[in-house]
């Protein structure tokens, strides 16, 4: 029986792009305040978007392990774990 990776990092935007983005906010404070610079709430705004981009990306790929790994079981070892091949994509989504 093959085995399967259950175990993934629930870290989100954790990895290099969020840390890339908490710098900037944590240069500058924890949000934009009412009247802060404009060199601030721009940092903001990209440490946001940085952490959006690394979230989405970092869904992405663990989709797309979740169904290569499922993929490469036999239909007997799916059986085992009580799927079949037509659920793959929905358990690889989360669903």
């Amino acid at each position: 029986m093959s085995a399967y990776d259950t175990i993934r990092p629930e870290n989100g935007a954790a990895g290099l792009a969020g840390r890339i983005g908490n710098v900037f906010v944590s240069g500058f404070g924890a949000a934009p305040e009412r009247g802060a610079s404009a060199s601030f709430v721009i940092a903001s705004q990209i440490s946001r978007f940085v952490s959006q981009v690394a979230d989405g990306l970092i869904a992405w790929n663990e989709t797309r392990l979740t169904r290569k790994s499922l993929q490469a079981l036999t239909d007997r070892e799916l059986e085992d774990i009580g799927l079949t091949r037509f659920q793959i994509e929905e358990v690889a989504r989360g669903r």
